[in-house]
Order: structure tokens, then C-alpha cells, then sequence
């Protein structure tokens, strides 16, 4: 009877491992080839990103505030959730975001609906914002560079073509008529190269988030399955104690098989992890979602931002404002000067008074229904579970409920940045840190990060360029048979 069993999990042991081989053979052919353009297009993402216009940059080409054009206070509107000051097309206008999301323009100068957006305001637009004449100027749907779904609100876009030697493109919203993204021929040019492969981004494929989602996980998963063999084969095959293979090897391979297997021993673990986390990056089964707080606790906490009033006196302080605007989260009813800018100022809308930092605890309880306040710290430096330098500080609460809610606080605004609990935590460990090593140690050593990824991503191109040739003479060697 054991005899039995012993000889049932040979077969079985053997089957597994012909299975594996197989996998890893002709299953590989095709993921080494797209391993190759991860870690090539990884490597180009270190110094290229995937553009994007940010806060601060759209707040510097912006126009300053004609204080002597503002006539109409936006009457009516204390329930918005924020209202902000800016120009539009060398005019005052007052931009209000309800609190469903919604946004609408009112003219500060006559208190009328500014006129839609067309072609001679966004050649207008773009030419002042870029310093540059315009060459063209054309509605789109979308793009490579605008496909994303944060774009939805502005569509359609008006997409101008500078004539500058950068071979600049900006994209003006049809909704503020304010640009929203600004691209470059180089950023372009080596986002082909990064970005685009990287993400499998292509623009007829990311337009149905659900079908992107859905690609990326169906050729990674292949993909993991690959690294996994490889690495139980590469083990199998390693002899480093007595039974060594001729001449006192411990690989019994050659050529770019040796290359294949000393690198994948080397790399392997690195490439499982990157290929693994990069599955994760789009949340299959959507298990690390997190929980959120009820909408109508959002909507209390987001508050209203109150009617702006005193502008004469509003006029003196913020001479040479390029944004004003009004908020009201946490209760806190604040005004930004220039809050996109290195150094914004907050008043109190009551007396235009410089605010001072606030601790909203007990107001962000509301967001944590059952929970209770274990914990507040003021960050001043990124740290493991916030890495972003910018929007420093913060405050973080901690709460006690079953998801262990964290809450990172704005202290000035009150605004509630990001809310964490310990899935989000988790994803964090599994995909960002896994993928993008964005350890804060490494990252505050610059170098030493360049240094980290450089090398594994090396040693991820010699495994997987390897493969390629192995494939590729494996897949001729039938033909030449024949021949």
C-alpha cells in the first residue's frame, strides 16, 4: 500500500515538474519578450515620467487677479463647497464647485455666465500660458496624453500645437477654459519608449478602463507564472553541494543557458516581485479597495465655503494674487492666497486675519463612524506610509474601528487629504513599495535608489533578453530539422 503511494507521488512529482518545464519553455517565448520591454521601459520612466501639469505649474502660468475688474460677488452661493478668484482669458472670473462635484463659471466683472469656450479663447489661452504663438488648435475627444479618466469633466479638449522648439502641446479645458496638460516632443518621444509600454497604455486600449484593467492582468498573470517556474526549475538544477556536475560545476549549463540561469538565480526574486506587484497595480478581484466614509459624513465635513464679501479690503491683501480662494472643511472657513504656490497665505474669512494651524480631530471624527481617536501626529517629513514631500505637513489621525482608519488632515485648510486603513497599508507594502522601491531611506539617497534599481533591472534585461535568444533558437529549431 505505501509502495503504492510512494510510486503515486513520484508520478505526480514528476508530472509537476515536467508541467513546470513546459511552462517555463513555451509559455516564456512570449513573456521574455515582454519582460524585456518592462525593464527597458522601466529604466527610461527613472528619468522621463508620464506627463502631467501640476498644480504648481499652472498656478505660475496663470494670470494675476485685475482687482479692478472684480464687481460681482457670486450672490447666492454660501452652499458650494469651494469658490476660488482667478482670470480667464485676461478676465476675472469665479470658479464654484458644488457639492456633488459639479463646476460652474461666473463673471466677476458683470456676474454673467462667461461665454463656452472656443477656438480664438483657447488660441488665446494657450499662447499666454505658453509664451508662444500658436500654430493650431483643434477639439479632441482625447489622446495618448489625456485618455486618463480625471480629464472626463473637461472634455472635449481644445488641443493647441505651440510653435516653440520644445514642440509644445497644451490642452485647455472646454469647461474652465484653463489648461490641464502640457506636453513636449522629448516627453512625447521617450514616453513611447517608458510610460506607454510600460502601462500597456495605448490609447484604443485604456479608453475602456475595464478592458486596460482586464489586459494587464490576463498578461501578467501568464507572466508570474513564467518567473515562478523559473525559479523552482533554476533551483532544481543548481548542484552546489557534493554531486556536482563535470569540472566541479553547479550549473550544468552553457552559453546563454548559463547566462539564463546564474541571472534569473540572481534576479529571479526581483523579477517575481516587480511582475507580481505589477499585477497588483491595477487591484484584481478589487481586493485592496479599502473602505470609505458615508457620503452624507463627507459632504458635512467638506462644509460650505461661505460667500466672499470684504473685497475691497480682500484686494489690498492679496495684491498680485493669481488665485483666491474661498473653503470651508472641517468647519474651518478659510481663504488661500496663491495656494497652488511655494508659499501660500491663509486668512480667516472672518476678519481676514492670518490663520494658524488647526487641529480638526474632532471634527474628522465624524468620517470614522465607531471609531475612536488613538492617536495624532504632525508630519513635517515623508515617512513610510506618506512619501510625498509636497503638501507637507499634515496631520495624521488614528482611529481605533475595525478597518483602523488612518486620516491625513490638512492643518490649514482642514481639508481631509487621504484616508488609509490597513488594506490600503497593506497595498501599499505589496505594490508600491514592492514596485517602485520607494523606501524613504533610498529615496532621501538618491543615488543609492538610482544604484538599486539600475542593477536588478540589468540583471532582469540579462535574464530576459536571454530568454529571447533561447526562444527564438528553440522555436527555429524544428525548421532547421526539417531543412
Amino acid at each position: 500500500m505505501w509502495g503504492f503511494v510512494r510510486r503515486s507521488d513520484r508520478r505526480w512529482g514528476r508530472a509537476a515538474v515536467r508541467l513546470a518545464f513546459l511552462t517555463h519553455r513555451w509559455v516564456g517565448i512570449v513573456a521574455c519578450l515582454f519582460f524585456v520591454m518592462w525593464f527597458a521601459s522601466g529604466l527610461v520612466m527613472m528619468y522621463v515620467p508620464y506627463p502631467a501639469l501640476t498644480p504648481a505649474q499652472s498656478w505660475s502660468g496663470a494670470e494675476q487677479i485685475d482687482w479692478g475688474r472684480v464687481h460681482q460677488a457670486p450672490v447666492g452661493e454660501g452652499m458650494a463647497r469651494r469658490i476660488t478668484l482667478e482670470m480667464r482669458d485676461g478676465s476675472p472670473v469665479w470658479r464654484i464647485e458644488g457639492a456633488e462635484g459639479d463646476t460652474r463659471l461666473l463673471s466677476a466683472a458683470t456676474g454673467t455666465v462667461p461665454a463656452a469656450v472656443d477656438a480664438a479663447l483657447a488660441t488665446r489661452v494657450a499662447a499666454r500660458f505658453g509664451g508662444a504663438a500658436v500654430r493650431s488648435v483643434a477639439p479632441i475627444a482625447d489622446d495618448q496624453w489625456t485618455v486618463a479618466g480625471g480629464f472626463d469633466r473637461h472634455r472635449p479638449l481644445w488641443k493647441a500645437t505651440l510653435a516653440d522648439g520644445a514642440g509644445t502641446e497644451l490642452y485647455i479645458s472646454s469647461l474652465t477654459g484653463q489648461p490641464v496638460q502640457r506636453t513636449t516632443g522629448r516627453q512625447r518621444w521617450w514616453n513611447w519608449l517608458g510610460s506607454v509600454p510600460h502601462w500597456l497604455y495605448p490609447t484604443m486600449l485604456r479608453r475602456d478602463r475595464e478592458n486596460w484593467r482586464q489586459a494587464v492582468m490576463w498578461v501578467s498573470g501568464p507572466c508570474i507564472a513564467v518567473a515562478l517556474t523559473g525559479l523552482w526549475i533554476g533551483l532544481l538544477r543548481m548542484r552546489p553541494g557534493r554531486r556536482r556536475y563535470r569540472g566541479g560545476r553547479v550549473t550544468p549549463y552553457h552559453g546563454w543557458m548559463l547566462w539564463h540561469h546564474v541571472s534569473g538565480l540572481l534576479g529571479g526574486v526581483m523579477l517575481t516581485t516587480w511582475i507580481v506587484s505589477g499585477w497588483l497595480s491595477v487591484d484584481p478581484g478589487h481586493g485592496f479597495a479599502g473602505g470609505s466614509a458615508p457620503e452624507a459624513a463627507m459632504r458635512a465635513y467638506a462644509g460650505q465655503a461661505g460667500e466672499p464679501h470684504a473685497l475691497d479690503r480682500l484686494r489690498q491683501v492679496a495684491e498680485g494674487a493669481r488665485s483666491v480662494e474661498w473653503s470651508g472643511d472641517a468647519g474651518l472657513r478659510r481663504i488661500a492666497i496663491d495656494r497652488a504656490s511655494p508659499h501660500p497665505r491663509w486668512l480667516e474669512q472672518a476678519d481676514l486675519a492670518p490663520a494658524r494651524p488647526a487641529d480638526p480631530a474632532r471634527v474628522a471624527a465624524m468620517l470614522v463612524p465607531g471609531g475612536h481617536l488613538i492617536g495624532s501626529e504632525v508630519l513635517t517629513a515623508p515617512d513610510f506610509y506618506w512619501t510625498q514631500p509636497s503638501g507637507l505637513p499634515l496631520i495624521r489621525l488614528r482611529f481605533d474601528d475595525a478597518a483602523q482608519t488612518w486620516l491625513y488632515v490638512d492643518p490649514m485648510s482642514g481639508a481631509l487629504v487621504e484616508r488609509q486603513d490597513r488594506v490600503r497599508r497593506a497595498y501599499r507594502w505589496v505594490y508600491t513599495l514592492l514596485h517602485t522601491w520607494d523606501w524613504p531611506w533610498l529615496t532621501v539617497h538618491h543615488r543609492v535608489w538610482t544604484g538599486w534599481m539600475w542593477l536588478w533591472s540589468i540583471a532582469g534585461l540579462v535574464l530576459s533578453i536571454s530568454g529571447v535568444v533561447l526562444g527564438w533558437r528553440r522555436l527555429r529549431r524544428p525548421v532547421a530539422r526539417g531543412r
